[in-house]
């Protein structure tokens, strides 16, 4: 029986998900982009839900599809490269993955952390599998800081399984250098602070239970020695959460507006929009 087939992708899908077995093969021709976001299932404070950094990598997924899919670039759509088309701007988002690197928040309620290794195994997995199958552009979006560095090792396990495969990853509130400089936050801010809280605010209000947000670690001098050391980017060392503060919280989230949210979001899903678009004219 000869298989049927189509010549274009229905325009409404934005997810991998979403396609049939037949577009797959439409979104390998043109060289579509995959973005695949991961986040974590872990303890934010009081006042957040444990999945605030996977709903805030699916957020910034989707918005990075929607503005790509928007996009008219006639002249991409129409290039050759080897015999082939080049993308036309196309971009499809890969069901999340929900867990993960998060043993430094164990010790609060609702944490569920895989082992890096595992996580490092989840992650070259499904790109080396996609990699296989005709994909060459898998974007990483990551909600969560504790992910960066598998997401590190993932990558030069797959640079050296699979050479061809353009492989990127990038935190969320990490791209939003000018937003979050101009955030009022305390001398300690960054898990289930100011930032985080004005992202879940913008994306869903309802998400946030405001009345139990509450402040955490937000001074040095409030620090033992241990935490404080911390907080020096390099060297590099970490604490579990719990001796920052008894909630886990770095900063003081009831100041988060949901309007600092939308700036901060805007600043991320704008940078990662320009960087998708430099990765599928690869």
């Amino acid at each position: 029986m000869t298989r049927q087939s189509v010549t274009e992708i229905r325009p409404q899908v934005r997810t991998y998900g979403q396609l049939t077995s037949l577009e797959v093969e439409v979104a390998k021709e043109d060289n579509a982009l995959l973005i695949l976001p991961v986040g974590a299932c872990e303890q934010h404070g009081d006042g957040l839900p444990l999945s605030t950094d996977s709903i805030r990598a699916d957020h910034v997924a989707m918005a990075v599809a929607e503005e790509l899919a928007a996009a008219k670039e006639p002249a991409v759509a129409e290039d050759l490269v080897g015999g082939k088309r080049t993308a036309p701007g196309r971009a499809f988002v890969l069901p999340s993955i929900d867990y993960g690197v998060s043993p430094h928040h164990g010790n609060l309620p609702g944490t569920v952390s895989l082992d890096p290794r595992t996580f490092v195994d989840i992650v070259t997995t499904v790109a080396g599998q996609l990699c296989d199958s005709g994909f060459t552009r898998i974007l990483v979006i990551t909600g969560h800081g504790g992910n960066i560095a598998a997401l590190g090792v993932a990558q030069q396990v797959l640079l050296s399984s699979h050479p061809n495969l353009a492989f990127a990853y990038s935190p969320v509130s990490g791209l939003a250098t000018e937003t979050t400089a101009a955030l009022p936050r305390t001398e300690v801010s960054g898990h289930s602070g100011e930032s985080e809280t004005s992202q879940m605010l913008a994306i869903d209000d309802l998400l946030v239970d405001s009345a139990h947000l509450s402040a955490g670690a937000t001074a040095l001098d409030d620090l033992s020695p241990r935490a404080r050391l911390t907080r020096t980017k390099s060297p590099s060392s970490a604490v579990t959460f719990d001796q920052y503060s008894d909630n886990g919280v770095l900063g003081d989230p009831r100041t988060a507006t949901a309007a600092a949210g939308q700036d901060i979001l805007g600043e991320v899903i704008s940078s990662l929009v320009a960087y998708s678009r430099e990765m599928l004219r690869l």
